[in-house]
């Protein structure tokens, strides 16, 4: 089995949710088929050098390739017509073709490619059918779904959501498409041995460390989180917070977020980091006691699953997808987009040390359990078996 995944960046600065097809590529080279991935060489919207990658040429890594293709024109939606002309001559080499990201051009036009030459595609919308998300720019996206989104959904093989909860809620534009509800998956974080993240921000060794890590971003929460925080502050609950992440998309929105920080009665019981990765953020993820993100909407929430895995407990809301699983398996607190629940959530977690650590050693069983890529990408290659068999019965074998 051949199989194309496409997104329109890898990037770091765009997440998780778009990295995620790094961590499903070589799960499913494990399972013997082969992989490839197209991408662009996006790497902000703001004028952020592009990523310093070869392109044009198949890369070698783990097992698979990934092919890089400059953005042009439209660098700023992460648009390339070098990838799509890539599709449009290489595309039916290929079995399936795994795109991710709707509203983007590159993937809405892929899949337009996908449709003109009969080849079967799944489509992975990443949170942007949740009706929080399409009344952004509400009326750009009315139009732009007349005209393309709305028949390649309705033409797709399947839609992949990361949860049931996001199924449930997403809008498919009147069209019916076959739902495949895989969650995604994590790996876990590599021991750093010795933490040194208390003594290297000066936390005692008495105050629990409340993470934050995730983009800087107005849908996750932070206005909640902030007010809840000063009022355990206030309530004489002893506690630290850190902060992890950027938002290289609205520095404006991250400045204002730092400056309420530090002009609040959170100014001496914060850390704030910036963006981190590789060992740092396993090193945070280790010296964590809670986990929070009261995100309004999150289809997945892949930083929560890194917290679980990690065997940190958390605090989320029920915007974020995955907080049935978080209540199921009791691997930490779930609340509303409410600042007086919120904090009586967090109070609950913090006055009680031996309850975290039961949660926290349920969220790791849970997420080792659940959000394993090898159990995923098994499930996946019998979706994709099963699309391309009924595609060929539709269409004949190509």
């Amino acid at each position: 089995m051949k199989i194309l995944q496409i997104v329109p960046s890898i990037s770091l600065i765009y997440g998780g949710p778009s990295q995620m097809v790094l961590g499903l590529a070589p799960a499913l080279v494990q399972t013997g088929v082969e992989v490839t991935i197209l991408t662009t060489d996006s790497n902000g919207d703001r004028g952020q050098a592009p990523l310093d990658v070869p392109l044009n040429q198949p890369i070698e890594q783990d097992g698979y390739k990934i092919i890089y293709f400059r953005c042009s024109p439209f660098r700023r939606y992460k648009f390339s017509l070098y990838l799509l002309q890539w599709l449009d001559n290489h595309g039916d080499e290929y079995d399936i073709v795994h795109i991710h990201a709707l509203f983007s051009p590159v993937s809405s036009f892929a899949a337009w490619v996908c449709r003109r030459k009969n080849i079967p595609y799944i489509l992975r919308p990443l949170g942007t059918l949740d009706p929080a998300d399409l009344r952004k720019k509400k009326r750009l996206k009315q139009i732009y779904a007349a005209a393309i989104e709305k028949a390649n959904i309705a033409q797709a093989a399947g839609i992949h959501f990361t949860s049931v909860e996001e199924a449930k809620i997403s809008h498919r534009f009147g069209v019916t498409t076959r739902d495949i509800i895989l969650p995604l998956g994590v790996n876990p974080g590599v021991c750093v041995g010795e933490n040194s993240i208390r003594v290297d921000f000066g936390i005692g060794e008495d105050l629990p460390i409340v993470l934050f890590m995730s983009r800087i971003d107005p849908k996750k929460g932070l206005e909640i989180l902030i007010p809840a925080l000063e009022n355990l502050i206030q309530a004489g609950i002893k506690f630290h917070f850190i902060m992890a992440g950027t938002n290289p998309q609205d520095p404006e929105y991250e400045q204002k977020i730092q400056t309420r920080i530090h002009t609040s009665s959170l100014r001496s019981h914060s850390t704030i980091t910036g963006f981190v990765t590789g060992t740092q953020k396993s090193a945070l993820l280790q010296a964590a006691d809670l986990f929070v993100l009261p995100s309004y909407y999150e289809n997945f929430g892949i930083a929560v699953a890194e917290a679980m895995v990690a065997g940190v407990p958390v605090v989320i809301s029920d915007g974020v997808h995955i907080w049935s699983d978080v209540r199921n398996c009791n691997g930490g607190w779930v609340c509303h987009n409410d600042i007086q629940e919120l904090t009586q959530q967090l109070s609950l977690a913090l006055t009680n040390p031996q309850e975290r650590q039961e949660r926290g050693r349920n969220a790791r069983e849970y997420a080792l359990n659940h959000y394993s890529w090898s159990a995923i990408a098994q499930q996946l290659i019998q979706v994709y078996s099963d699309l391309i068999s009924h595609n060929s019965r539709n269409t004949g074998n190509r």
